[in-house]
């Protein structure tokens, strides 16, 4: 807390009466602080006000000296449970004589910006409310306060008032304009206040919009998912494909009408004893269920569960979260079942947001629709995390922690990073702030890139950010580097910053951290456009925010047939063992070979020995898959990293019983560790062989992984001087390999930095890309 007295000013304080000026920043708008700020004030005897302005609560106060300390002393300490005060300024001044103290209009400023709050889930108030036969808000699926409810996705400008709201539409009844009206009550100037009487309603219809009559909506839609029909459910930040989670029938019907054959399915649960009913919960994984940010956890699954595997085949997580509105809980409460809880869209298109929208795209997946009339102006997708190393670990940052930035170890001009293909976020940076953006996801498809373009224009305008720089990845033909390329060409003022892939996750990591010196980087993932024009993926960098220098790399080899080769992991394991074996490779007798049609065996052999269609890549992802297709883990995959995931899966079988790792060797070409995997391939061939378990395998090649990087990041931290290790990267979402690496720094003596509050993933890639043209471009 600042404090700026100056003697004059003190001499202008009479009869032991002091009067200060306030200024709040933080997130302290829609979070209840104004009535807070009333009643701390009322409670010391203190006149006055307090009103919201476009960056910040002002407040005036002014009273006895011990009340007024008081008063100053207990706004960090007694704040509200979804503020977060960035800072206080305090400036003494000539007492004005208010005789009252009073909750004045906001006031707008031009340019001025603030922090917004993330939506929050349902708080337990409300939550009583709502299961209360007596209380006027009993079953009302759109009861929230100060403490809970939209925010983030309601908003279109600042400061957060009613009439800037998608709530805007809805008059209060004489009820609820009381509520808002009143400082002491929780409802106080909560923007989307309603009730029964004036608020949203819902409504369930069928494919073609017709609205279904004989009994209210929620009753109608349990009724429905009980029967097995698949609902698209509109929620906070969009729409959700619902359906009963025990029904083998209802799920497999689901994932053929929205085209996605084993990706892993969300449930969402009513209760935490629900939950422990089905999956291992520990403390921290309680913790983070149940907080406000209500995320997608990911928990280690039961036997015995009666929720259908077809939820996640071959997976020994569920993705599990908890209600976070009130239509959630009324109807997880109802159905009594629970429910899966999926994106409302077809693979890889963004979640849908309007009711027409959800008709239109949603028509063929959902056989009736939940649909209301509060508006979304921002499509926000669940959050998704795991426990790891005793803290949470996103690994999809969204609903909950987004739009809140990150901060910063320097202040940062305002630039503009476009992210990446896969999983994209953007970044928008300004004062020591960096606002990540939500999950965009895949930028494959117009829809994708059009729902981008609307978000960065949102928290451009939210966030008063008009960039001077757009950062961009290498990759020539990502969808996201045309943006800022075409950006910059329609404004030539604006500065463009090319950043390498690899360089931006290892950023990403330190500036999260707040590490503002450089450090071993190591960047393990499945896909990044390399400074020599390979594909690179395991990689270890010299890294700080100003550049970078390669140290050492996965040995390169090819990818036959490029995306031909990532769909099918069997192609991984014949590059492999072409480039280690020569032609020799076919005499190997391994079963998985055999299941290969002799024709696309020559096919990819040509390929490889005539270089067509064969990048080369130094990726630790394709590592993984070609081990997966090796032992017959996973030959062909129906979703990003699933030959890798599934060999996680299996190695958790064998852990932690099996220390073993395989031989690997490190070789130096030009000043550059090389990694060669020539051992390691034919002790794996020879366990094959022996008919080792392919669990066995598994965890010790991901062992032999960890006890790569913890050897060569020890030689390395050596010959550099530095002991610190960041460690970034999709393939560290493995939980095995990520506590086996971290043992293993250990091991040695290296202190390891990584993620938690930014994914691992190309998710996080946008936050590094800024930080990198924050310094790169002067």
């Amino acid at each position: 807390m600042k404090t700026a007295r100056s003697m004059t000013e003190l001499s202008l304080t009479k009869a032991g009466v002091r009067s200060v000026k306030v200024d709040i920043h933080g997130v302290v708008q829609g979070v209840g602080f104004r009535p807070f700020i009333y009643q701390l004030a009322r409670q010391n005897n203190l006149s006055g006000w307090v009103r919201n302005t476009s960056s910040n609560v002002e407040v005036e106060v002014e009273g006895e000296e011990e009340a007024v300390q008081n008063f100053l002393s207990e706004l960090r300490s007694k704040a509200p449970p979804m503020a977060r005060i960035e800072g206080i300024h305090v400036l003494d001044h000539p007492p004005v004589g208010y005789t009252t103290f009073e909750i004045r209009a906001s006031q707008a400023q031009e340019g001025r910006y603030q922090l917004i709050s993330p939506d929050v889930a349902t708080c337990q108030a409300c939550l009583k409310e709502i299961l209360d036969p007596v209380d006027r808000r009993y079953r009302y699926p759109f009861t929230n306060c100060t403490n809970c409810g939209p925010r983030f996705t309601i908003i279109n400008d600042i400061p957060y008032d009613r009439p800037r709201t998608t709530m805007s539409c809805f008059q209060m009844c004489p009820q609820c304009q009381q509520e808002y009206d009143d400082p002491l009550d929780r409802r106080f100037h909560a923007q989307p206040n309603a009730c029964a009487v004036c608020g949203p309603s819902l409504e369930v219809v069928d494919r073609q919009g017709n609205s279904l009559t004989g009994g209210d909506a929620l009753a109608i839609a349990s009724q429905l998912l009980r029967e097995g029909h698949i609902l698209a459910v509109k929620g906070l930040g969009g729409f959700l494909m619902a359906c009963d989670a025990t029904s083998h029938h209802a799920v497999r019907l689901l994932r053929e009408r929205k085209r996605r054959a084993a990706k892993p399915l969300a449930v969402m649960f009513s209760t935490l004893m629900d939950v422990r009913k089905h999956c291992y919960v520990s403390p921290e994984e309680e913790s983070l269920l149940l907080s406000p940010q209500s995320p997608i956890v990911l928990l280690r699954w039961r036997d015995g569960s009666d929720v259908s595997p077809e939820v996640a085949p071959g997976l020994k997580y569920l993705g599990v979260m908890l209600p976070y509105t009130p239509l959630h809980h009324l109807l997880l409460r109802e159905t009594r079942l629970p429910l899966v809880m999926t994106s409302g869209n077809l693979s890889e298109e963004p979640i849908a947001k309007d009711n027409e929208e959800a008709l239109r795209r949603l028509g063929r997946i959902a056989d009736y629709f939940l649909v209301h009339n509060r508006g979304i102006f921002a499509r926000y997708d669940d959050s998704v995390a795991m426990v790891e190393a005793g803290k949470p670990r996103l690994l999809r940052r969204a609903r909950g922690y987004a739009p809140h930035p990150i901060h910063l170890p320097f202040k940062a001009k305002q630039i503009l990073a476009c992210g990446t293909e896969l999983k994209n976020t953007f970044c928008l940076t300004r004062d020591e702030y960096a606002f990540l953006s939500q999950h965009i996801g895949d930028m494959e498809n117009l829809e994708t890139l059009e729902h981008f373009e609307a978000t960065i224009e949102l928290y451009k305008k939210l966030f008063r950010v008009q960039p001077q720089i757009v950062a961009h990845d290498l990759h020539p033909d990502y969808l996201a580097t045309k943006y800022a390329r075409e950006m910059a060409a329609a404004a030539p003022e604006l500065r463009l910053c090319p950043v390498q892939h690899h360089h931006a996750h290892i950023a990403s990591c330190l500036a999260e951290n707040g590490v503002n010196e450089p450090a071993i980087g190591v960047a393990l993932d499945g896909t990044g456009y390399g400074t020599d024009s390979h594909i690179w993926g395991g990689e270890f960098l010299l890294v700080d925010y100003k550049g970078f220098r390669r140290l050492g790399h996965l040995q390169y080899v090819p990818i036959p047939g490029a995306e031909a080769a990532i769909k099918r992991p069997y192609r991984m394991a014949i590059s492999y063992l072409y480039t280690l074996l020569g032609e020799h490779f076919l005499d190997c007798d391994l079963p998985f070979l055999a299941e290969i049609d002799p024709l696309e065996l020559e096919l990819v052999r040509r390929q490889i020995q005539q270089a067509f269609n064969s990048p080369l890549t130094s990726s630790c992802g394709r590592l993984f898959d070609a081990v997966s297709g090796l032992i017959g883990v996973r030959g062909t995959i129906d979703y990003e990293a699933q030959a890798a995931i599934e060999l996680e899966m299996i190695a958790t079988n064998a852990y932690p019983c099996e220390e073993a790792a395989y031989p690997f060797d490190l070789t130096e070409e030009n000043g550059m560790s090389i990694v060669q995997f020539g051992e390691t391939f034919s002790a794996i061939i020879s366990d094959v062989k022996r008919g080792v378990s392919k669990a066995e395998i598994s965890l010790r090649f991901h062992n032999t992984v960890a006890e790569m990087v913890a050897h060569l990041c020890r030689c390395l931290a050596k010959k550099e001087g530095i002991s610190k290790v960041a460690l970034s990267g999709g393939v560290f979402q493995n939980r095995v390999l990520l506590r086996l690496t971290l043992a293993a720094l250990d091991r040695v003596g290296l202190v390891p930095i990584i993620h938690s509050q930014v994914p691992p993933n190309d998710g996080g890639v946008s936050l590094g890309q800024a930080v990198i043209a924050n310094l790169a471009t002067d």
